[in-house]
C-alpha cells in the first residue's frame, strides 16, 4: 500500500507555534553505569516504574534503577540501540522494528497503553470518512502509523488522501492540536483526556478497537548479564501496579502531573477503568499483528 509521509522537523513546528518554548525529546541526563536503566516517557504506561521509582519499591527489591526520561519514541530506541539504556517502554512494531535492524529484545511485560485518534475541534471530523485530504500526526514504523493504517483501510480511504505527518514528541504533537495546527493526531494517555477535556472529538480508541501494542522491553544481552537485576524489577513493577489499582489514579495525581506534564482537572477526568496489570508477555497475536503489518511495507 502506498503512503506519503509528511516531515515535520522540530524547528518548524516551533516556528509553526509561534516560537513558544516547548518541551525537547532529548534530555541530559547523567548516566549511572550500575544502575539498570529504562527509557520512559511522560505517559500513563510509564506511571508504575515512575512510582516504584519515587516511593522506594526499586530500591526495596535491592535494584538500582534509573529512568531515563524521553517525550519521543524513537529516542526511546535509540537510547537502547546505542546502549545508553538497558530496557525501554514502547510498542511493539517499534521493538520488532529494532529486532529486525539487529538489536535482539525481550519482552517482559505487556503494558496498558492505548491510543486516541482525536482531531482538532475546529476541523469538524467526527469520523474516519472525514479524514480525506486531512493531515494526521503520528509517528513512522510504530503503533500509531500502523493504527493510521488500520483507520484508513477500514473507511476505505484512498492512502494517498489521509497525509501522514510524522511528529515523534508526544508533548509537542498535544501542543499543536491545542494550538489547532493539525487536523488530527493520535495521543496517548494522559494526553488524550486532556485534548478531550479541551472539546476535541474523538475519531477512534484503540481500546475499542482490540490493539494492545505496549510492552516493556530489554536488550536481550542485558537479560543475561543483569538477569537478578531486571527480576527485582519487575518484582517491584508488580507491587506498584498493585498499589495503582488500589488506590487508582487520584491518589497519585502529584506523580502524574509531575511525570505526564497535564494539568489537575486532566487527573480528574482520566477514564475510571484503567487498570494495571502484573508484568506478563505479550500475547503472541499482537506480536505477529506488528510483524504482519511490517512486512507490507
Amino acid at each position: 500500500m502506498s503512503k506519503i509521509i509528511v516531515f515535520i522537523s522540530l524547528l518548524l513546528a516551533i516556528v509553526a507555534c509561534g516560537r513558544q518554548e516547548v518541551s525537547t525529546s532529548v534530555v541530559r541526563q547523567e548516566v549511572d553505569s550500575a544502575a539498570l536503566k529504562v527509557a520512559v516517557m511522560p505517559t500513563l504506561d510509564c506511571l508504575p516504574l515512575y512510582l516504584a521509582a519515587e516511593r522506594g519499591l526499586f530500591q526495596g527489591e535491592g535494584v538500582k534503577v534509573q529512568l531515563l526520561s524521553y517525550t519521543s519514541q524513537m529516542d526511546c530506541d535509540t537510547a537502547v540501540e546505542r546502549r545508553k539504556a538497558e530496557g525501554m517502554v514502547s510498542d511493539l512494531v517499534r521493538s520488532e522494528l529494532m529486532q529486525r535492524r539487529g538489536t535482539r529484545l525481550h519482552y517482559v511485560a505487556a503494558t496498558n497503553l492505548s491510543w486516541q485518534l482525536v482531531s482538532n475541534k475546529s476541523a469538524r471530523i467526527k469520523q474516519a470518512s472525514q479524514l480525506y485530504d486531512k493531515k494526521v500526526a503520528m509517528t513512522r514504523f510504530s503503533a500509531t502509523d500502523l493504527l493510521t493504517s488500520h483507520i484508513v483501510d477500514s473507511a476505505s480511504l484512498d492512502p494517498d488522501h489521509v497525509y501522514r505527518i510524522q511528529m515523534n514528541d508526544v508533548v509537542l504533537r498535544l501542543n499543536m492540536l491545542e494550538r489547532g495546527i493539525i487536523d488530527a493526531l493520535f495521543l496517548p494517555e494522559p494526553q488524550a483526556t486532556q485534548a478531550r477535556k479541551a472539546g476535541s472529538p474523538v475519531v477512534y480508541d484503540t481500546r475499542s478497537g482490540g490493539y494492545w501494542l505496549g510492552v516493556i522491553a530489554f536488550r536481550e544481552d542485558a537479560m543475561n548479564s543483569r538477569q537478578p537485576q531486571i527480576e527485582a524489577f519487575v518484582k517491584a513493577y508488580n507491587a506498584a501496579c498493585d498499589s495503582l489499582n488500589a488506590k487508582g489514579l487520584k491518589h497519585y495525581r502529584q506523580l502524574i502531573e509531575r511525570h505526564c506534564g497535564v494539568k489537575p482537572e486532566t487527573v480528574n477526568a482520566l477514564p475510571t477503568d484503567i487498570c494495571f496489570t502484573h508484568a506478563q508477555a505479550p500475547k503472541e497475536a499482537d506480536i505477529q499483528t506488528a510483524r504482519q503489518w511490517l512486512d507490507k511495507l
